[in-house]
């Protein structure tokens, strides 16, 4: 049994509010359970030095925890005066992972940046940072097309994060913290829309996965992935 009691193929509760903010361009509250993020994506008329002159779009992202989104305050970053291994890497993922659902050269000269800002965790902040992105991604995008700045969808797909993990034996979908916490493996998903894969991030803390476990749990993630691009679209239609 979950701590949650939810089955092993069943998802937190999701909802995505979009248009939270007034000045973003696109922004979104993505709800996971008690994994709350919002998101915002903001255009800029500019891309990094490395690929000035090259006609190509850029997307990148931050990521950051409020001080009370866990059960103690941390320390806020900017009070440390440098970011976290944990944040930096987080962020790339973020980024990396939108940029595969994107058409650069639809985009046009110009980079979008999507903030991920943890309100309140309970497990799978990554996770809800790159389903709730894309969100933000597509209502910026949305913009975009509106006012004639893109001539062509430069979204090719939604792009999708889901964990799978295995918790007291058990292969389960969308860890919540007190199965992330004790899993003897942990995995996070990101996949577009139709499934292709990303990024896979996989690791046994504790215990050792087979294949056929490994298996598993792919098809448990293409679950996840299949509900939430539902989601998604159903928050930006």
């Amino acid at each position: 049994m979950r701590p949650s009691g939810r089955e092993l193929n069943e998802m937190r509760s999701v909802s995505i509010e979009t248009g939270v903010t007034k000045h973003a361009e696109g922004s979104c509250m993505i709800k996971m359970g008690d994994t709350h993020v919002l998101c915002t994506a903001t255009i800029e008329d500019r891309v990094p030095p490395f690929i000035k002159g090259s006609g190509l779009g850029w997307v990148t992202a931050e990521y950051g925890m409020l001080p009370r989104s866990t059960t103690s305050r941390m320390r806020r970053e900017a009070a440390a005066g440098k970011q976290g291994g944990r944040t930096v890497e987080i962020q790339r993922l973020i980024g990396r992972s939108l940029r595969a659902g994107v058409d650069r050269v639809a985009l046009g000269e110009r980079q979008i940046t999507v903030d991920c800002d943890v309100i309140q965790a309970d497990g799978g902040t990554r996770c809800a940072s790159i389903t709730g992105g894309w969100v933000a991604l597509r209502l910026a995008v949305n913009k975009l097309m509106k006012a004639g700045d893109v001539i062509s969808d430069p979204l090719v797909s939604p792009v999708v994060a889901v964990s799978c993990g295995i918790y007291a034996g058990q292969p389960v979908l969308d860890l919540d913290y007190p199965e992330d916490s004790e899993a003897g493996v942990d995995g996070n998903f990101i996949m577009l829309g139709n499934k292709q894969m990303i990024e896979v991030q996989m690791s046994a803390e504790g215990s050792t996965y087979s294949r056929d476990q490994m298996n598993l749990l792919i098809d448990l993630a293409e679950k996840g992935v299949d509900e939430l691009a539902v989601a998604q679209l159903a928050a930006t239609a």
